[in-house]
């Protein structure tokens, strides 16, 4: 049976992802920062290990370990609401490690069995927010982008060697972490300026009604993408994305 390997799965869509993936018959390699046991139902298809997507080593280690995949889910992602002006190098830095250059890594690093065998798919999780621009998260939509630019031109390199490259990208998702670990400011002189604004927008964040994407919308998006080759190359994932997607024609 196949097997797919999938980063962050600690919470949220990973896990979600996980737990589909787990229950439609397939081999799961999960993993995480920190690894646990609990998070999963028991399976003798399940394997969890630990990965740190901007450490090179952990990298290799964790592919090493998985043995030959058939899919990855580049899903793992950090977040941080702030205005521009405000964001710091050290912040801006750490937001583009993670989403975009752990995210070409991990691609880089299971592409040559990938091209060896002649098949594979590579998924990357992305987001809506880099269809419409949308305050405080500019760095952070910045960097999702860029992921969508590098993922394109990828799916182009790699297809004559038989292997497919897709995106998915969720909408809001207010029952995730990243709100919560979003909505925290440094408290400035600077940023008092912000903090009305800030605080409007983050009460968008948290509001519930109207569409919004569910962890099984971002599951089943990544699911048709690895599954169906027809699949187009953006898979939006929840009713608010769908409703963001550029139509066709």
């Amino acid at each position: 049976m196949p097997t797919v390997l999938i980063t962050g799965t600690s919470s949220g869509f990973g896990l979600d992802t996980a737990k589909l993936f787990l229950d439609r018959g397939w081999n799961v390699v999960a993993t995480m920062r920190t690894p646990r046991e609990d998070l999963l139902p028991r399976s003798d298809r399940l394997t969890v290990l630990p990965l740190d997507i901007t450490d090179p080593g952990s990298i290799e280690r964790a592919i090493a370990a998985a043995g030959p995949l058939d899919a990855v889910v580049n899903n793992a992602g950090v977040g941080a609401a702030v205005p521009l002006e405000l964001t710091t190098m050290e912040t801006a830095r750490s937001l583009l490690e993670t989403n975009t250059l752990g995210t070409l890594a991990v691609a880089q690093a299971v592409l040559p069995q990938m091209r060896a065998r002649g098949e594979g798919v590579i998924v990357n999780v992305t987001s809506s927010v880099t269809l419409k621009p949308l305050p405080l998260v500019g760095f952070y939509s910045a960097t999702k982008a860029a992921v969508n630019a590098l993922t394109e031109s990828l799916a182009i390199e790699v297809e004559p060697f038989g292997v497919r490259v897709r995106l998915v990208l969720p909408g809001r998702a207010p029952s995730t972490k990243f709100g919560s670990n979003a909505l925290v400011l440094p408290q400035t002189d600077d940023q008092n300026a912000y903090s009305e604004f800030a605080r409007k927008v983050f009460a968008s964040l948290r509001d519930s009604s109207g569409p919004i994407t569910e962890g099984q919308d971002v599951a089943e998006a990544v699911w048709r993408a690895v599954t169906d080759p027809a699949a187009p190359m953006r898979i939006a994932a929840g009713k608010d994305a769908e409703a963001l997607m550029p139509k066709a024609g």
